[in-house]
């Protein structure tokens, strides 16, 4: 498929494609005519790409990532190494450690609601 059928199926911008493609993230063949065709497999690798964005992974961890794991269901593959298994349970501990203080500042933002909440505004 083309990059812009594989942004429309992903909903992930061409720009991102190719920035994916340059970090080594994702692979496309060239046509004759030098335009990238992707495989069916693409669609999968870009949401497993998003996925691990979307968790604060940086591409180059991704990047070491992305051959431990099976496009199909994202489980682990034969490839996955102790020293991975290290650095992912790092960025475990970061990503918690990022719950921990969106949770802190939910329950602030809760009692400023329920302050103001008893406070009406006064009409003019």
């Amino acid at each position: 498929m083309r990059i812009g059928e594989l942004a429309k199926r992903t909903a992930v911008s061409e720009r991102s494609l190719r920035y994916y493609e340059k970090q080594g993230l994702l692979h496309a063949e060239r046509t004759p005519g030098g335009h990238r065709d992707y495989s069916e497999a693409a669609v999968d690798r870009v949401v497993h790409i998003q996925e691990l964005f979307a968790a604060g992974l940086c591409s180059a961890k991704i990047y070491q990532l992305l051959p431990c794991m099976r496009d199909k269901d994202g489980g682990p593959s034969e490839q996955a190494t102790p020293w991975l298994a290290d650095e992912l349970v790092r960025e475990r501990e970061r990503i918690d450690g990022q719950v921990a203080d969106l949770l802190r500042a939910r329950e602030v933002l809760n009692e400023v609601i329920s302050a103001a909440a008893r406070h009406p505004q006064p009409t003019a």
